[in-house]
């Protein structure tokens, strides 16, 4: 196998680039992964204010998840022959109309039933954003667009949570969902402004998508995906207690920390599109090793401060290509399904959620704090030799 890209089968591969579009689509991802985290920061206001505890509250998070791992599998069967502008953009108002619902809620039921409207905006948005790169760019820049488009949730992933705190004391956790409304509106405007109509190919529908998750390659690609993924969550859904087991780091520091992550994680995204256009293989090794050497880096190195820090951006420059990376391979095994590979892909990163979570909790409660960095860094690593060692069809 070469390390050039395989031309996707889409009908804009001679055409100029619609740059405009594939910006709206990362404008809307940020504010669907925005809103998706918002309840993180927000957990103690949103429980007092409608009368339950913090956990029944944080199903808020839970239910997002779940729907979008559904929605993201589903969507191209549920809309088979829909105009996928009208789609992206119905989706987007679906993010609008969901966190609106949040910001008057009355109870728990109301706001959660909100967020499985989000979580369905999701996974079929972010399911889509593959195939839509395809029809918006010219095949050979198709790994540009992604990681323009996955800008958008390594952008909210990191801005959300300290976005929603700081707001969230300044208008209320109910003010902070109705600024989500408006960022969503905002996205749907440019959206209608610049994404042409795109006619779904004829592959499309449940048949697709059986065909995709019958393919051996598919599947050995979904494990990877999930070692990696769940790697990656596992240790940071825990890393605040590990970071503290190691360190003696105060929440100054550990804020530090985060936000070097965090632009670690943007130059990770940065790099991670020339590769996939370019050399592909070398970014599907490249960034889940280096993902679970910085995990292995900050237990072995934590102590110190310096060490910990170069622990946290290497970690945040591997997880940073991963999106882009895993959708870019498979478009690259899967060019004439596009809708149903983003998909499969989307719904297992969402489960990986799940399971890192679960896991992780099982070690930390288990073992030490610091055991999810070991588990998570050697399965990252696994994952990622996984799908180097996989090849295409020819």
């Amino acid at each position: 196998m070469t390390d050039t890209i395989r031309k996707i089968d889409t009908p804009n591969v001679h055409k100029p680039g619609s740059w405009a579009g594939v910006v709206s689509l990362g404008l809307g991802i940020f504010a669907i992964v925005m809103s998706e985290f918002m309840p993180a920061s927000l957990l103690p206001r949103i429980a007092g204010d409608l009368g339950v505890l913090e956990g029944a509250a944080g199903q808020a998070v839970s239910v997002t998840a779940f729907a979008a791992a559904l929605s993201a599998l589903f969507i191209s069967v549920v809309v088979p022959h829909a105009d996928r502008r009208r789609v992206m953009i119905g989706l987007t108002l679906l993010a609008i109309v969901s966190n609106l619902i949040v910001a008057f809620a009355p109870n728990l039921w109301i706001l959660l039933a909100a967020r499985l409207l989000l979580g369905v905006a999701l996974g079929g948005f972010w399911a889509m954003a593959t195939a839509m790169a395809a029809h918006l760019v010219h095949a050979d820049h198709v790994g540009r667009a992604l990681t323009v488009i996955n800008s958008g949730v390594a952008l909210a992933t990191v801005a959300a949570v300290p976005l929603g705190a700081w707001l969230g004391e300044v208008w209320g956790w109910r003010g902070v969902f109705v600024l989500a409304a408006g960022v969503a509106l905002l996205a749907l405007i440019v959206q209608a402004a610049s994404l042409p109509r795109v006619t779904p190919t004829a592959g499309s529908g449940l048949r697709a998508l059986g065909s995709v998750l019958r393919s051996g390659l598919v599947l050995a690609g979904l494990l990877a995906t999930l070692l990696i993924f769940s790697g990656h969550f596992g240790g940071f859904t825990y890393i605040r207690p590990a970071v503290e087991a190691l360190s003696d780091i105060d929440p100054g520091g550990f804020a530090l920390l985060l936000l070097a992550f965090g632009v670690a994680n943007f130059l990770g995204t940065a790099l991670a599109g020339p590769l996939a256009d370019r050399v592909p293989r070398v970014g599907v090794l490249l960034f889940p090793t280096v993902l679970g050497i910085g995990m292995l880096v900050m237990l072995l190195t934590g102590s110190s401060t310096v060490g910990l820090f170069i622990a946290g951006v290497l970690w945040g420059f591997g997880f940073g290509g991963i999106p882009t990376t895993a959708l870019s391979w498979g478009a690259r095994v899967e060019p004439k399904r596009l809708e149903q590979i983003g998909g499969v892909i989307v719904t297992m990163a969402n489960l990986a959620v799940a399971v890192g979570a679960v896991v992780g909790g099982v070690l930390v409660d288990g073992a030490a704090p610091t055991a999810p960095l070991v588990a998570g860094g050697i399965a990252a690593i696994v994952g990622g030799v996984l799908l180097t060692s996989l090849r295409q069809r020819s």
